[in-house]
Formats: structure tokens, C-alpha cells, sequence
């Protein structure tokens, strides 16, 4: 099953959420500021792992990551969601949470 990584405050997760929610996407959300043990679990991935790197560059935190059902992490849900052969129905509303405007 698809996995998470989100925060309820994330615009970008929000959008990501109800897009796969309109599709009837299963998934598992994972709040990663639910409990320090979620944060904790997503900080291990996005320390090691190269998907992330780009974000820790623009110091933004890189939600939404979703990890697939083959174990790979995307950070592009909208291209995860084109693949599946799904339309881009809701798009991100108010601002990014990243400093810079362009993302979280």
C-alpha cells in the first residue's frame, strides 16, 4: 500500500491527499509531527536517502514523500498521479510551506 509521509498543515499535502482521496487511492498517512516517533522515521529516510538531497539544498523538508509500493520515495506526487493516468483534479491552495514560496 502507498505510504505518506505528510503534515496537515502542508498545502502541498493537502492537495496530494485529496487528489488520491477523489481517486479512491489507498494509502497510509504518516503525520510526521503526530509523534516524535513519525518524525523521526521520516528524518532517517530524508538523511540518507539521494531523493531528498535537493530539498535539504533549498532547506525545505520534502512533504509530500510518497513511498511506493515497491519501496521507491517520490517527492512528485502530481507525476506519481499522471503515471497512474490520473488528472491533476486539486492543486495546491494558499501558499507552500517552504521559505521561498515554491514548494514545502
Amino acid at each position: 500500500m502507498l505510504k505518506i509521509y505528510s503534515n496537515k498543515n502542508c498545502p502541498d499535502c493537502v492537495a496530494c491527499k485529496k487528489n488520491l482521496d477523489y481517486y479512491q487511492i489507498p494509502y497510509e498517512e504518516i503525520d510526521v509531527l503526530d509523534s516524535l516517533y513519525n518524525l523521526k522515521t521520516f528524518l532517517i529516510l530524508r538523511d540518507k536517502l539521494e531523493v531528498f538531497n535537493h530539498c535539504k539544498e533549498i532547506h525545505d523538508i520534502g512533504l509530500p514523500a510518497l513511498v511506493l509500493d515497491n519501496g521507491d520515495i517520490t517527492l512528485d506526487w502530481e507525476g506519481y498521479l499522471l503515471k497512474e493516468g490520473k488528472e491533476i483534479i486539486f492543486k495546491l491552495e494558499g501558499n507552500s510551506c517552504s521559505l521561498d514560496g515554491k514548494g514545502c
